[in-house]
């Protein structure tokens, strides 16, 4: 029995030989597997080079006609204006900007145009004409990386060390920026002056932002109000100061300070410190008249191009905007590289045809 209780103890040992080699061989086929992804990247890259001169003569004719194509689908298709104007948004009515543009664009693809001229009072038959409105931040990479310095201003060390600038870039939604771009397309070279201003004009009615409008103006208005009252007190506080230093130079020049008991502490006024306080009293009520001139349009156009519109044939291409003439040479280059990849495909599919 005691001899079935005793069970000797078996110790695990680690051949190390052994883990270094399943290691080494791990490195070798990775080191293989990457230099086989790199080896066949440059058999490609080979066989498209050849397949390029195989073919030289037929691309340079391809790019021969579409430059030939271009040309004349510039000169004989009808020509398409750009109106555009730059609006600066005092309040936050990016979102439904955005949201109208996109219905006004709706509107256009349905040819509702009877409610295209009510909601822009479109007149005559330029509603017919229309062919897109869109929309577009105004805003440079400077001016991005000054936005994500101020934000990352507004977090604490801990959150701000995990927010990046491409991830910043990434949830920052276009029409948070101050400054858009409308633009309007369309067949025939007009004055749409008065459909931006309803554009703007349907924004600016909206109740929501009245009503933010107002509430500010009040505030801004109740802080001026305050402002003017402190600054007159603090120069009839000036003239007292200067009356009892002048009856404090007449008696032998003693010194006399005016002081005021705060909660806590007594705190000793000088004509300096009056001086400083009337300074930054009336720089707070300069700040808060520019506030008020800013609040006084929900929206406001600041520039604009909609007299008669520009020509503007150019057409978009992979986030592109590019002349019908480069346009139509990438587009049948690449449409011959296609055909003749496809042929070939087929070719070598041949040589297994036997084989099936």
């Amino acid at each position: 029995m005691s001899k079935d209780l005793q069970q000797p103890k078996q110790s695990e040992e680690v051949d190390l030989g052994q883990l270094f080699k399943l290691i080494g061989n791990a490195f070798e086929r990775l080191f293989k597997f990457i230099g086989s992804i790199f080896y066949k990247l440059f058999l490609a890259f080979v066989w498209f080079v050849f397949f390029i001169k195989k073919h030289i003569i037929k691309f340079v004719v391809a790019g021969v006609l579409g430059i030939a194509l271009g040309v004349f689908l510039e000169k004989n298709s009808e020509p398409t204006y750009k109106s555009y104007v730059t609006i600066k948004q005092n309040y936050e009515t990016g979102e439904n900007l955005y949201n109208s543009i996109s219905y006004y664009n709706d509107l256009v693809q349905q040819k509702d145009y009877a409610t295209l001229k009510n909601v822009l009072g479109f007149t005559g038959s330029e509603a017919s004409s229309i062919l897109s409105f869109s929309i577009e931040s105004v805003i440079s990479e400077n001016e991005k990386l000054q936005a994500f310095d101020k934000y990352i201003k507004t977090l604490d060390s801990v959150a701000a060390s995990k927010i990046e600038y491409e991830t910043f870039l990434k949830n920052n939604k276009d029409y948070t920026h101050t400054y858009q771009q409308i633009t309007i397309k369309a067949l025939v070279r007009s004055n749409f002056k008065s459909v931006f201003d309803n554009i703007v004009g349907n924004l600016e009615t909206n109740p929501f932002f009245v009503s933010e409008q107002k509430k500010d103006l009040s505030e801004l208005i109740s802080k001026e109000i305050a402002l003017k009252e402190a600054l007159a007190q603090s120069d009839s506080l000036k003239n007292t100061y200067k009356k009892v230093l002048e009856k404090d130079l007449k008696n032998n020049g003693s010194e006399i300070g005016i002081t005021f008991e705060g909660n806590t502490e007594k705190n000793k006024t000088k004509e300096f410190d009056l001086y400083l306080n009337d300074l930054e009293l009336r720089r707070e009520l300069v700040e808060i008249e520019r506030q008020k001139a800013d609040k006084e349009r929900i929206v406001e156009i600041i520039s604009s191009k909609q007299d008669s519109g520009t020509v503007d044939n150019r057409i978009e291409f992979l986030s592109l905007e590019l002349s019908p003439k480069v346009f139509y040479v990438i587009l049948i280059i690449l449409i011959t590289m296609i055909v003749l990849m496809t042929i070939d495909f087929l070719k070598f599919l041949e040589r297994f045809k036997d084989k099936i």
